[in-house]
């Protein structure tokens, strides 16, 4: 009888866990299937680019930036989650052609030679070429840098404007590094004559260093930051229709007042 009873116990214990197993593992499905979790992008950037992307150094290693917001707002605006991966500028296009990332915000201009391997969405923000110098020994013009040590970004839409002066007969040296805080930090220390970067990026570094001057090089040709996706990205697309409505709707020039004190993108 005792018996009886202990295979009745038994049995209750069986179908109770049967019971609990199978409501864990519709729970679990129903998770797995809802609609609440978000597909997450990966943002390639290099954050070295004040006030396009760099870390917040009040904040830890939180990246922030124009590029940052812009990434953000667009990727709520299309249901997405946004993680960004921080790398050197010249390994952002590799990243891309090998999907490793989804897409790169990083104030990239889409030059014809990055066109071969990647595809751009429109311009969402233009700039202008600087040169910066020390102010003992100011350097505003093309002629000026003939005979100088130049630094630029390697992978950079600065490294092609140097090239291209040096083709045209200024007989310079062009010295590349990998992050914009470099650059800065050897022409100060005298290593080099002067830096070629982006105005915008520049204005942060001249308002910091009194030491430092700064002028833009004439550019027929403004240039401009683009969105980059691996070749045939769906993304292209989904982020242009986005751009298109910020600029109308005026959140892009929220953006570019709120980082660079201007009022239009134009």
């Amino acid at each position: 009888m005792k018996k009886n009873w202990l295979m009745i116990i038994g049995g209750l214990f069986m179908v109770m866990a049967l019971v609990a197993c199978g409501s864990s593992n519709e729970n679990s499905n129903e998770e797995e299937s809802g609609g609440s979790s978000e597909e997450t992008l990966i943002m390639g950037t290099s954050a070295d680019y004040p006030p396009f992307e760099y870390i917040d150094s009040a904040k830890g290693e939180d990246i922030i930036g124009f590029d940052v917001d812009i990434a953000n707002y667009i990727a709520d605006e299309l249901g997405y989650n946004v993680e960004i991966k921080d790398m050197d500028f010249s390994g952002l296009i590799t990243a891309l052609s090998s999907e490793r990332v989804d897409f790169v915000l990083a104030g990239m201009t889409p030059t014809d030679e990055r066109k071969e391997n990647v595809d751009f969405s429109e311009i969402y923000y233009s700039a202008n070429h600087m040169i910066v110098s020390s102010s003992d020994n100011k350097m505003s013009k093309p002629e000026d840098l003939d005979g100088a040590k130049v630094g630029v970004q390697l992978g950079s839409i600065q490294e092609d404007k140097a090239n291209e002066l040096k083709d045209s007969g200024i007989n310079m040296e062009i010295i590349t590094l990998n992050r914009i805080p470099e650059l800065i930090q050897e022409l100060k220390s005298g290593r080099y004559d002067a830096i070629i970067i982006e105005d915008t990026v520049a204005k942060g570094y001249l308002e910091s260093n009194e030491d430092l001057t700064g002028e833009n090089l004439p550019n027929p040709e403004e240039a401009g930051s683009a969105v980059a996706f691996p070749k045939d990205s769906e993304l292209t697309e989904e982020f242009d229709e986005v751009i298109k409505e910020m600029k109308e709707n005026g959140k892009m020039d929220e953006l570019i007042e709120k980082w660079f004190g201007q009022d239009t993108v134009e």
